[in-house]
């Protein structure tokens, strides 16, 4: 065993890095940008961060990587990210030949809800859904502390349904890049919102800038988050329906809205096939930082 775990979160616009030691123990973090278009530059870029981790503390680390997308069980490349360069790369080989070592991977989703689960917001909890609102939309569940897996790879990947009860104006929806229209990330992603509001409005304004309008009192902006919180609420009822579980908790940039939380039960309970709806909404406990400590756990979760 080495002496420390690297764990990297690959996000759309920023890739971050923390290393753990054996008892769990931060001992470094670094942010940096993530090149976009340039699938040779992402993998310079990983291996620089746990490179410049590793000047600092000496020896070299496990290595985990949260990644927006999935390994195919049949090509052993990535599928279903929605940073495309990704796509169709043996990402896995190109590491470990950058580095020098094996590496491990799981969807960030994965590596979210995981953390979240262990010791975060839903910490105790039987079942946990682990949902990413960001740059895409993506998933995890994890039920008695263990990651749920499939012969698919793609357990938790809600974002790629088509929206819940559509509206005749939701029809078909915004096209998205796996291929489909109206896919639930179409509509409940950063760049989703962003281009609901400019649709409206004409505005063309980031979801951050969005958000900040509508809790300044913007009446156009106010409309467009909630609009987003009813297609949201919407989306989390067929996940209840389907997985009934005890806790949901959101990560990601859409995650830190603060008036999802008191709307959401409202909204979803009449949704969802049943008297009653217990299951409890939470905003991630270790913030958008979650994901990165979920990868960095990987070697050991994932030993024999």
């Amino acid at each position: 065993m080495r002496a420390y775990r690297h764990g990297i979160d690959l996000g759309g616009t920023k890739t971050e890095i923390v290393t753990i030691d054996a008892t769990g123990r931060e001992r470094y973090r670094q942010r940096t940008t993530t090149p976009r278009g340039d699938y040779p530059a992402l993998v310079r870029n990983i291996a620089g961060l746990v490179q410049g981790a590793e000047r600092l503390l000496g020896g070299e680390g496990e290595v985990g990587i949260g990644l927006p997308g999935a390994i195919s069980a049949v090509t052993g490349r990535v599928k279903n990210a929605n940073t495309t360069e990704l796509i169709g790369e043996d990402f896995a080989g190109d590491l470990a030949a950058a580095l020098g070592r094996p590496v491990r991977l799981a969807n960030d989703a994965d590596c979210f809800a995981l953390s979240e689960a262990t010791d975060g917001a839903g910490a105790g909890a039987g079942t946990v859904f682990g949902v990413i609102l960001g740059t895409g939309v993506g998933g995890g569940v994890v039920v008695k502390g263990q990651l749920l897996s499939g012969p698919n790879s793609i357990a938790g990947e809600w974002g790629h349904n088509p929206l819940p009860w559509p509206t005749d104006e939701e029809r078909p929806g915004p096209a998205c890049y796996c291929g489909k229209h109206g896919c639930i990330e179409t509509f409940l992603s950063g760049p989703g919102l962003a281009l609901d509001h400019r649709g409206r409005s004409g505005a063309v304004l980031t979801a951050r800038e969005i958000v900040a309008l509508a809790e300044g009192g913007d009446f156009v902006a106010r409309d467009s988050l909630d609009r987003y919180s009813r297609r949201l609420a919407r989306a989390l009822a067929t996940v209840i329906n389907i997985l009934d579980p005890h806790v949901i908790v959101l990560g990601g940039g859409l995650s830190n809205v603060k008036a999802l939380y008191p709307a959401l039960p409202g909204l979803i309970a009449p949704l969802v096939f049943s008297d009653s709806c217990e299951t409890a909404i939470r905003p991630a406990l270790h913030g958008d930082s979650s994901g990165v400590r979920g990868a960095a756990w990987l070697w050991p979760a994932a030993a024999p």
